[in-house]
């Protein structure tokens, strides 16, 4: 009995000494998981789509202060020549100032929604792109499904095969460059 607890002690030493890489390896499993989230932003594909629309969001904010220094100025000026103005004259151009508001507030709405849908079409993109590459994955574990691990209750690590599908992915898609057009 105590050579066996010996000998299992010295397999579990062992284990823990292995590279992580091969303590992880997706096990065979008939199903197996991923986490859609993980692929899509540690992709290559999805790391460059990610940037260029952080790229566009910081530009978008810039250009939103811009706007909003610009109007503030303009409404200071405003204000400043109320005293001076008759109030049909003043009346007239504070409409105006609110009608030129409502527009810019509106374009710059409509500029946040473009960078939202392109995210989206993207990310749409990325996966229907490689649902090929998942099957091949899948197909090499000799797994007969996939699962979103968020939709699992519980499992092992090892039937996760994310790692395996970025790696085949970035092989095989590169980061997607012209891939997507904008919606």
């Amino acid at each position: 009995m105590r050579g066996a607890l010996a000998g299992l002690a010295g397999v579990a030493l062992m284990a823990g000494a292995l590279p992580a890489s091969a303590q992880e390896a997706p096990a065979k499993s008939p199903v197996v998981t991923v986490d859609q989230e993980r692929l899509f932003t540690q992709s290559a594909w999805g790391k460059r789509a990610l940037a260029e629309i952080e790229k566009d969001s910081r530009d978008l904010q810039a250009e939103n202060r811009r706007i909003e220094a610009a109007l503030t100025a303009e409404e200071k000026d405003l204000t400043d020549r109320r005293p001076t103005l008759p109030p049909a004259d003043f009346r007239k151009l504070a409409d105006a100032f609110d009608e030129k508001v409502t527009g810019i507030r509106k374009a710059q709405d409509a500029k946040l929604r473009d960078l939202n849908a392109r995210h989206d079409s993207a990310r749409k993109a990325f996966f229907d792109a490689v649902l090929p590459v998942m099957g091949k994955v899948m197909e090499a574990q000799g797994a007969f499904a996939i699962l979103d691990n968020r939709a699992v209750f519980m499992s092992v690590r090892s039937i996760d095969i994310t790692d395996a599908v970025i790696a085949a992915a970035d092989a095989e898609l590169g980061d997607g460059a012209g891939s997507v057009t904008a919606p």
